[in-house]
């Protein structure tokens, strides 16, 4: 199973699919507003978002959408990064709700081979993550460093640091 891709993979254009998608509880949303500090009603208490917002039901907080998405994307883009580099751009599209399935792509836009070394280059990516229905809730561009092969190869290959069993 691959995961991530080397430079030379990377072809401008090219859509990765990430499967699977992920359907967001309510304890994914609360632990993830627990855990980052973030104890706006509007994702915490249901009584608050009935009374006093349009949605009439809590809304999941951006940052777990867009980290949900960015760890969708590793098996397919990042999985062999030498430094995520850059996050150009994030936009929150549309809401999700506790029990939305969210799903995710990413198209690559543009690839730049390094000007420092030569076993390395930039790869600049579009994710969009869009609810079971279609609907686009997130999308982010992003520049990310990937090795060329001849870096693979020189660090182990495809597993590098994984140990062999001992008899």
């Amino acid at each position: 199973m691959q995961f991530g891709r080397y430079y030379e993979e990377f072809e401008v254009g090219a859509v990765y699919k990430h499967w699977p998608g992920k359907t967001v509880t309510e304890y994914d949303d609360h632990l993830f507003c627990l855990i980052t500090m973030n104890h706006h009603p509007l994702h915490l208490d249901a009584n608050y978002a009935e009374e006093t917002t349009d949605f009439k039901r809590n809304v999941v907080v951006g940052n777990y959408v867009y980290s949900l998405l960015l760890g969708m994307s590793v098996a397919d883009v990042s999985g062999k990064a030498i430094a995520n580099l850059e996050v150009e751009s994030l936009r929150h599209i549309a809401p999700t709700f506790h029990g939305d399935t969210i799903y995710g792509e990413t198209e690559v836009l543009d690839k730049t081979p390094s000007k420092s070394k030569d076993d390395r280059g930039v790869v600049y990516v579009e994710t969009k993550g869009y609810k079971q229905d279609g609907t686009v809730v997130c999308v982010f561009r992003r520049k990310v460093m990937v090795p060329k092969r001849s870096y693979g190869d020189a660090r182990g290959g495809e597993q590098p640091g994984r140990p062999t069993p001992k008899a």
